[in-house]
C-alpha cells in the first residue's frame, strides 16, 4: 500500500487535505480552500511536485522543532509538514513524501 490523500470539509463548507504515509502518519497538510475543486487541484500539485527535491523548503520553528514546506513551481506553498524533533526525522518524512506523494488514492475524510 502506498500513501494516500484524505480530502475533508469543515462545517463552513471549506476543504483541505492531508497526505498520509503508507504507515498512516500525516506527512503533509494543505491550506484551507473555499472550493472542493481547488483542494483537488492542490492534491494534483502535490502529486506532481512531491518527487522533486528542489520543491522542499526545510525549516526550523522558533521552539527548535523541524518541519518542511512543499512548494509548487511558482514558489507557492502547497503543503506543510508536521513538526519533527530532529533534522533526521524531518528528512525521513521528506523522503516518505517523495515516495508517497505521487499516489493517486484520494478518500473522503
Amino acid at each position: 500500500m502506498a500513501g494516500s490523500y484524505v480530502l475533508s470539509s469543515n462545517d463552513k463548507g471549506q476543504y483541505s487535505f492531508v497526505l498520509k504515509s503508507e504507515s498512516g502518519s500525516t506527512l503533509l497538510r494543505s491550506e484551507v480552500y473555499n472550493a472542493k475543486a481547488s483542494a483537488e487541484n492542490g492534491i494534483a500539485s502535490v502529486q506532481k511536485n512531491s518527487p522533486e527535491e528542489a520543491r522542499y523548503e526545510r525549516k526550523t520553528a522558533s521552539d527548535g522543532r523541524e518541519y518542511f514546506n512543499l512548494k509548487a513551481t511558482n514558489g507557492q506553498v502547497i503543503g506543510t509538514s508536521s513538526m519533527y524533533p530532529s533534522v533526521e526525522a524531518r528528512d525521513a518524512a521528506i523522503e516518505a513524501t517523495k515516495a508517497d506523494g505521487p499516489s493517486g488514492t484520494v478518500t473522503a475524510g
